[in-house]
């Protein structure tokens, strides 16, 4: 948000507008190392607070439940031929408010209730609407679940074939929130054949190095695609569905009207804008950067006697074990922040510790190579993430990290301090 945006909503609600300024400055002055967040830039923010907000358009282009919509219609058509073109997709819906809305709609589109879903295991780096009990999905649809090798802590293809081979899912999820190597969208496409089940792919997480051409596409292997459009793609929160001509028809009804009423246009508007921005040669070269900056963080942790699971990885994030220096992954997300550098708490695979406090943390490089970092300060930030973990206890040692941590970020703005 803009100072001239800022300044206005004062005049109205200055209490808000004081808030707003704090977080302004909060993501200014931390390291944001959270694999699901990134930052906007300032054509995706404007598009955000458009005029688009106050029209109702219910449907889809030239055909809506409302009038006034010719302008509505262009910028969701924008949308839908830039995805498209974008992941190479022959028909794209645009319109699911999040990630998990899309993968609503696919379920209500393909499934019945009670219906046999496989899907990965949440605490070895599934996500909660691929089945976890207290979400719809495990609620109304019969979930089993693959995991990782319990030795390489990576997927074991063999294994995952005579799962579906011995249960016959009518729908098998693949894609995660938390595994760090390379997905086989190739084989579980031939697993899904052999068993007779569709092939949903989550890409959620890296919908971004997917169009960059830097991860193999699921698109040739799976019927329908869900994702969000604010992680690696960097665009605004929201999410958006891809799939095949013969589904087209079942996913759009399932969308609209079947899990959501009317879309959020000024949010359709932004996403236009990001897969725009996406199909410019300058976002390779910022997908290749993550990457870069991902090897190198997971590289030094190790370094400086970390455990990395399943030793590396292939894309925008890495799962670090805690277990060797004595703190929990809670315990660490906090002390850490304290030091402004922030991380999520993530369970590792086949991990002692329950969900709340878990034995490892989740880190990303999506947001910082946004700022500008570059490996470098994948070195610098390394360090002091072992630094903190290995002396939770020793504030002095923290107050010195946050100022050094602090005094590296004003030298890489956030896209909202460029102004």
């Amino acid at each position: 948000m803009d100072v001239k945006a800022t300044s206005f909503i004062a005049l109205h609600d200055a209490e808000v507008a004081r808030i707003l300024e704090q977080e302004k400055e909060r993501q200014a002055s931390c390291v944001n190392l959270i694999a699901s967040e990134n930052y906007a830039d300032r054509a995706i923010l404007q598009a955000q607070g458009c005029v688009m907000t106050d029209k109702y358009a219910e449907g889809y282009p030239g055909r809506r439940y409302y009038g006034g919509c010719p302008s509505i219609d262009r910028v969701e058509t924008l949308a839908i031929e830039r995805a498209k073109k974008l992941f190479n997709a022959e028909h794209a819906n645009v319109q699911p408010h999040s990630g998990t809305q899309a993968n609503m709609a696919v379920y209500a589109a393909l499934l019945q209730p009670g219906d046999t879903v496989m899907g990965m295991r949440l605490d070895q780096g599934g996500h909660l609407s691929h089945g976890l009990e207290i979400n719809f999905s495990g609620k109304w649809y019969r979930f089993i679940f693959y995991g990782v090798n319990h030795k390489t802590e990576m997927l074991d293809y063999d294994e995952i074939e005579k799962f579906a081979i011995k249960h016959k899912p009518k729908m098998i999820i693949c894609g995660a929130s938390a595994y760090p190597r390379t997905i086989d969208f190739e084989r579980f496409g031939y697993i899904a054949d052999r068993v007779g089940a569709t092939l949903l792919a989550d890409i959620a997480h890296i919908a971004g190095i997917v169009a960059a051409r830097l991860h193999p596409s699921p698109i040739s292997y799976a019927p329908v695609v869900t994702a969000t459009t604010q992680k690696t793609l960097r665009g605004p929160r929201g999410g958006f569905i891809l799939c095949r001509k013969e589904l087209a028809q079942a996913i759009d009804a399932a969308v609209f009207p079947g899990v959501q009423g009317g879309p959020l246009m000024h949010i359709i508007a932004a996403k236009a804008v990001c897969f725009q921005e996406a199909l410019q040669p300058d976002f390779v070269t910022y997908q290749q950067a993550i990457l870069a900056n991902a090897k190198t963080l997971a590289s030094e942790l190790r370094k400086h006697g970390l455990r990395i699971v399943s030793g590396g990885t292939d894309n925008h994030l890495t799962l670090v074990d805690l277990s060797s220096r004595g703190i929990t992954g809670r315990d660490a997300e906090r002390v850490l922040e304290s030091a402004n550098i922030l991380v999520n708490r993530n369970t590792i695979p086949f991990d002692p510790q329950p969900p709340q406090i878990t034995s490892g943390i989740r880190v990303g490089t999506p947001a910082v190579t946004t700022r500008g970092l570059g490996t470098g300060e994948m070195e610098r930030i390394a360090t002091w993430i072992s630094e903190v973990v290995s002396h939770p206890d020793d504030q002095q040692l923290i107050a010195r990290v946050r100022h050094e941590v602090t005094e590296m970020c004003h030298n890489f703005p956030t896209p909202a301090m460029q102004e």
